[in-house]
């Protein structure tokens, strides 16, 4: 990580917010240029994202891949209800005005929130599972209108398949090309209609998102024990999607718990900002979680979600912010050994730059670990199919199956990780920090952390196809190297990068998709001063392999 700004973890000052109305007025007035790459649809991990101030999320955008959607829909024979959501963030409500007016000129059934609310992201995934069980036609699909935790001035668009997780590469490149080609024919072929005309055709439906979500929870999470321990929880939406959620969840479960902001503002102005200066709704970061964390005194366990909620930041009395490693492991300790339920073959799923404290979790639980590349699209089957009791990324998202071992939802959820830390605090009287302490004095502390490194195209391109015989790594940081790996062990994908692993620790080195960077992951299991001596080799071995 590069310096921290002198304004991280403060509140932001009036000349950090973005002028709302003039990026919604960007969000129509701009025209992307089909043929500036950098203008096009394109789909990361989380579905196409920008800003209107760029000309990266317009309305053309919206319009193209609606549009793009509907003909996959039709492609497949999708033919059941889209669900869609949105969070609180500026551009989201244009962007479904965009939408409705495409699905509703297609004829596709769309179910909006029935009080023009926010919808979380696994909400949309509970929605498409519980819509879908039992049913091999008809199936129902959804979209989330969301950039997750990035600033305000962005925008995110997302789809999720009759799965109900995130969307894989076969169909977000489909959609992706077909998005594209609209906008290069000037959205010439694109269905639409008024927007006034599409909420009073018989497409457009008001759904309640809230009632049936809320009534499910306590059969993935033991909300009774959490009630009967009276356990004091503190919850910071951190004005996000989530927002509308938590009272209904605490009346109707009795949990003593507060939120303790409840402020929409498409500015975001009550949050602290990040390490770089930027406001960005990231649980993770201790710098835009600084208020949660000075109120950790108030509550046995607190915890926030990013705006749409599929992540989570798990806030204790006893550690302060918990690093989002250090919970995943935490809850997969505690959930495979209280879930007597749960098939004795379910599997724990991580991602190839998440600590290796899993593994040895993993193993001293009998329980089989797949290793997978980034992306919570790789434990979609495990957890539609119960394969998977847990899947979880280093990033703060995860989610586990429901405590009779069923699906629960197939994309991340970061409001049942944080019920379950109170959950955890509830049975065994002791919050989430202090239980990975047991785990530290058993596997050791790991000592993790992720750098980005300078990089041009062309060295980033080397990275992305780079293999072990390459790099060529015999030892690392003094220990010998056990292996070095170009595709996740977990499936034989191949992860876009590196990763090199000794008995006390290892990096992984992938190319950034936005940024002149790559990113380092790196851990040890001996100290600080080994974990910069990993970075430092890891640099050396790979500046070798660009010929630097």
């Amino acid at each position: 990580m590069a310096d921290v700004h002198p304004a991280a973890g403060k509140q932001a000052s009036p000349d950090a917010l973005t002028n709302i109305p003039r990026l919604v007025t960007a969000y129509f007035a701009g025209k992307p240029d089909a043929s500036d790459p950098a203008q096009r649809v394109a789909f990361g991990t989380s579905g196409h994202r920008g800003t209107s101030f760029k000309n990266t999320f317009n309305e053309g955008h919206i319009l193209a891949t609606t549009q793009a959607i509907c003909d996959y829909r039709t492609e497949k024979g999708l033919t059941g209800p889209l669900f869609i959501g949105i969070d609180t963030h500026a551009l989201a409500e244009p962007a479904l005005v965009s939408a409705i007016e495409v699905f509703a000129a297609n004829g596709v059934d769309v179910m909006i929130d029935k009080d023009g609310g926010y919808t979380p992201t696994p909400v949309i995934s509970h929605a498409i599972l519980t819509y879908n069980k039992g049913r091999s036609s008809g199936l129902a699909d959804g979209v989330v209108i969301t950039p997750s935790h990035n600033p305000p001035e962005d925008g995110g668009y997302k789809y999720n398949p009759p799965h109900g997780g995130p969307a894989d590469t076969d169909v977000t490149a489909a959609v992706e090309k077909r998005a594209n080609a609209y906008l290069a024919g000037e959205l010439e072929d694109v269905k639409r209609i008024d927007y006034a005309k599409a909420r009073k055709s018989a497409n457009v439906h008001a759904c309640d998102f809230i009632t049936p979500y809320v009534a499910d929870l306590g059969n993935v999470v033991d909300l009774d024990l959490v009630k009967s321990a009276g356990v004091k929880i503190g919850i910071d939406p951190l004005g996000g999607a989530a927002v509308h959620y938590w009272h209904p969840i605490i009346e109707r479960y009795g949990l003593n718990a507060t939120v303790v902001n409840e402020a929409i503002d498409p500015t975001f102005r009550f949050m602290t900002v990040d390490w770089d200066g930027k406001i960005r709704m990231d649980c993770s970061s201790p710098y835009a979680m600084a208020s949660l964390i000075a109120m950790r005194d108030r509550f046995d366990v607190a915890f926030a979600n990013d705006t749409d909620a599929d992540r989570h930041g798990i806030v204790t009395r006893t550690g302060g912010l918990m690093n989002p490693n250090h919970y995943l492991a935490t809850a997969i300790s505690y959930l495979f050994a209280h879930r007597p339920h749960w098939g004795k073959d379910a599997a724990i799923g991580k991602t190839v730059v998440s600590s290796s404290i899993i593994d040895r979790v993993a193993k001293k639980l009998g329980r089989k670990l797949v290793e997978t590349p980034v992306g919570f699209k790789w434990f979609v089957d495990g957890l539609l199919t119960g394969g998977f009791g847990f899947g979880g990324e280093e990033s703060a998202g995860a989610s586990f199956l429901r405590r009779d071992g069923t699906v629960w939802t197939t994309d991340k959820d970061g409001i049942i990780l944080g019920l379950l830390a109170a959950e955890i605090m509830a049975k065994t009287g002791r919050d989430p920090s202090q239980i990975f302490g047991d785990l530290t004095a058993e596997f050791g502390m790991p000592h993790y952390a992720r750098i980005d490194v300078a990089a041009t195209g062309p060295q980033k391109n080397i990275l992305k196809s780079v293999t072990p015989e390459q790099l060529g790594l015999k030892d690392l940081a003094g220990d010998p190297v056990r292996a070095t790996l170009s595709k996740a062990p977990g499936n034989g994908q191949p992860f876009g990068g590196i990763k090199v692993e000794t008995d006390y620790g290892w990096f992984a080195a992938r190319p950034s998709g936005t940024e002149d960077v790559y990113k380092i992951y790196a851990e040890s299991f001996r100290s600080t001063e080994h974990l910069t001596r990993i970075q430092e080799e890891a640099k050396a071995g790979l500046a070798k392999v660009f010929g630097a």
